[in-house]
């Protein structure tokens, strides 16, 4: 096939030698399958941002590092720069994330090489060595849910020890590989110490999971591992060897109404002080 324009630079300069097959074409990106140093990998090619139908949400990029306080500023102004420098931050979050995570022991495909927009990176196969199908595309009897559905839950666990959010994870961002399911797509992965939505993302993720294999195991559907999971993670306990029952009752605290009245009650004394105080002032200043 024609070796496409963004691949070109990688095939020049030996970090592919060749371009077998367009494999996917998704809102973010199209994915290559390609041969680099005698293996078959993919090449993840990110599309342009006026190209993609996946917008960066601020609550995705919140607490994001910039490189210097200009690139900054060039981001919040929405320059040229500043849009040039936001692309970049954004694929290279994927980069950082799988590298970290990979790191960690997480199931998500090996990162190699990452070059002006292409993320290079290992071909997840099924047993057949073909490219691993998404689980969207996957009918599972109740026993293989069921099983899939506690690797995840330990995957999502696993990343979140790791210090990461994937923020979007649902049956279309996991491949079915010949030993097991592995986690993809991860360009919004957030920090999960530094983004205040990423309680929230856990959970709607846990909720993805639960409502995708609940289907075909309806007794998932009553499960709550993202409030348990997060509960732990909170009090410092969560490990990957962490046991979780799915349980969980989250521990509702009566309010105090005695207590929020005695505080409004409060503000308004030192409210009507304060007033009082500069009424004081401005009658010392005119007499």
């Amino acid at each position: 096939m024609k070796t496409p324009k963004r691949l070109q630079p990688l095939l020049e300069e030996g970090v592919i030698d060749g371009v077998v097959r367009q494999l996917m074409s998704g809102k973010e990106a199209m994915v290559f399958v390609v041969r680099s140093a005698g293996e078959t990998r993919c090449a993840k090619v990110y599309k342009e941002a006026d190209q993609r139908s996946f917008r960066q949400a601020v609550d995705y990029t919140e607490n994001r590092k910039t490189k210097n306080s200009r690139q900054a500023r060039a981001m919040a102004k929405g320059t040229r720069y500043g849009r040039a420098s936001q692309e970049r931050a954004w694929q290279s979050a994927e980069v950082d994330a799988l590298y970290r995570l990979a790191n960690a022991g997480v199931r998500v495909p090996k990162p190699y090489n990452f070059h002006e927009g292409v993320l290079l990176m290992e071909l997840v196969t099924d047993a057949e060595g073909n490219a691993a199908p998404r689980l969207n595309d996957v009918a599972l009897s109740a026993d293989e849910a069921r099983d899939f559905h506690q690797r995840l839950i330990g995957e999502v666990v696993r990343m979140l020890c790791a210090g990461v959010v994937h923020g979007d994870l649902s049956e279309f961002n996991v491949l079915a590989s010949a030993d097991g399911p592995v986690i993809i797509d991860l360009p919004q992965a957030v920090d999960a110490a530094g983004n205040n939505h990423a309680p929230a993302m856990l959970e709607r993720d846990v909720s993805n999971l639960r409502n995708f294999f609940g289907r075909f195991a309806p007794e998932i559907l009553a499960t709550n591992y993202g409030d348990e999971i997060w509960a732990s993670y909170q009090a410092g306990t969560l490990t990957p060897a962490t046991t979780l029952t799915g349980r969980y009752v989250r521990e509702e605290k009566a309010v105090d109404l005695d207590g929020v009245v005695r505080e409004i009650g409060d503000a308004e004394r030192d409210e009507a002080a304060r007033l009082m105080r500069k009424e004081i002032r401005r009658a010392d200043v005119i007499s």
